[in-house]
């Protein structure tokens, strides 16, 4: 059976290049697409959550650490943006599984039998790196320790690697694979 695809989720650590495949894709797709990314939780977040054990810290070097309260919030966030998919919203995620496999199962019990189209965003970990320094607005060591580890266990229907292709490149390469497609 085909179904139209609703919902594009994005997974790929820091600095590897998602933020401007989305854009990209917004500028491609001949439908409107809302973009969503994981960095929209963190900002929505008040500033106490970014300082506490039980919210999101980031460690000097760079690790991620989440806790219980940013847990049950990003919960309630994955619900809402798959709630905007099921009133008919078109919606791409910018995500980073900290938890690989894991964090894609929460999102596939939330998103349930909606078509998804699963895309990893890979990044050699040195050029994320170099990446995260010219931003300068990042803790420096994240994009090197989530290159890899944001796709341990994870299952996509289409990856792009953004070390060796432009972000409009990659975005074409998805929105190809976006309309109909196998369920």
């Amino acid at each position: 059976m085909t179904q139209v695809t609703q919902v594009i989720v994005l997974n790929g650590g820091s600095s590897s290049g998602k933020s401007g495949i989305v854009r990209c894709l917004q500028a491609v797709l001949p439908d409107p697409w809302l973009a969503f990314g994981t960095d929209t939780l963190v900002e929505a977040m008040p500033a106490s959550m970014r300082t506490s054990d039980a919210g999101i810290e980031f460690a000097p070097d760079g690790e991620v650490i989440v806790g219980p309260e940013f847990r049950t919030l990003e919960a309630a966030w994955i619900e809402g943006i798959a709630a905007m998919a099921r009133a008919g919203a078109r919606i791409i995620v910018d995500e980073v599984f900290l938890g690989g496999g894991d964090s894609q199962r929460r999102w596939q019990k939330a998103l349930g039998d909606m078509p998804v189209l699963w895309v990893g965003v890979r990044c050699d970990g040195a050029i994320a790196a170099g990446r995260e320094i010219a931003r300068g607005d990042r803790v420096i060591g994240m994009a090197a320790s989530q290159a890899d580890t944001v796709h341990r266990d994870m299952v996509y229907d289409l990856e792009v690697d953004t070390a060796h292709t432009e972000s409009m490149e990659c975005a074409r390469a998805i929105a190809a694979r976006v309309g109909r497609h196998l369920r």
